[in-house]
């Protein structure tokens, strides 16, 4: 089990900006080892990339066309060369740092088909 985070006021969770995406493009990030390179449509009428962690856990082309969540408001920053302007949610059942653990990934999506650019609340 992960150790918990500290308890935070509702207002700060308030502040983050949730949103269903559909997944148009993805593709192995070409300066690191363990990023895909998305590209989503977030409902802005604007592409929106994001590198993500999730290269060894799943195909590219397995993500084409598939809704996720992402937090839509993070500042963006560049990682490894390419600008990320987002996170995308997953779940996972060990720690990032333990090199010893399976770990297992996965992505935090709606149920049903909703509009890109859905609040998730």
């Amino acid at each position: 089990m992960a150790e918990a985070k500290p308890i935070i006021e509702f207002a700060n969770f308030a502040k983050v900006d949730l949103r269903v995406a559909r997944v148009t493009e993805a593709e192995p990030h070409p300066n690191a080892d363990r990023l895909l390179r998305l590209r989503v449509d977030d409902g802005s009428g604007e592409p929106r990339q994001i590198c993500a962690g999730i290269r060894g856990h799943y195909d590219p082309a397995d993500l084409v066309g598939r809704l996720i969540v992402i937090v839509a408001n993070l500042k963006p920053r560049t990682i490894r060369g390419e600008e990320s302007r987002g996170m995308l949610l997953a779940a996972s059942d060990a720690p990032k740092d333990d090199p010893d653990a399976e770990r297992r990934v996965v992505l935090l999506t709606p149920m049903s088909d909703i509009d890109p650019g859905s609040i998730v609340s």
